[in-house]
């Protein structure tokens, strides 16, 4: 069952972008809830904490792509292999500050991923993400 209320997972090591990313998504009014996790470390667990209880598995996902320890594209090979009742049910879009021809490359390959968007999040580009690949 997807959430009544939508819940939206932002992953970054970067506490500003974090900060700046959740302003953008609540002054936008996109999402009900927002988690935040400051690497792919931390998110996998609060995934793996919540998969029991669907009302607070996310939606949506914005996943950085330049992180310490465990990158992005790190993260969704361990994503891909929870329960499809996250994954069937959840959006990924990642985020990364340089837009490099190979991370584009990878981005469009994984299925998992929507968009690969650039930083700054703008909040029109996010709706249009939203709006073409999460059902209201």
């Amino acid at each position: 069952m997807l959430n009544s209320h939508k819940t939206v997972l932002l992953i970054d090591d970067n506490d500003v972008d974090l900060k700046i990313n959740s302003k953008i998504i609540k002054i936008s009014n996109f999402f009900e809830e927002i988690v935040t996790c400051l690497s792919a470390d931390e998110a996998l667990n609060y995934l793996q904490q919540t998969l029991n209880n669907d009302g607070k598995l996310p939606d949506f996902i914005l996943l950085d792509i330049q992180m310490p320890d465990m990158d992005g594209f790190e993260f969704l090979e361990v994503y891909k292999n929870l329960p499809k009742r996250l994954t069937g049910n959840c959006t990924i879009a990642m985020l990364s500050s340089t837009l490099d021809f190979g991370d584009i490359k990878r981005a469009e390959a994984s299925q998992h991923v929507v968009k690969l968007l650039k930083k700054p999040l703008l909040p029109k580009e996010l709706a249009e993400v939203l709006k073409k690949h999460l059902p209201s």
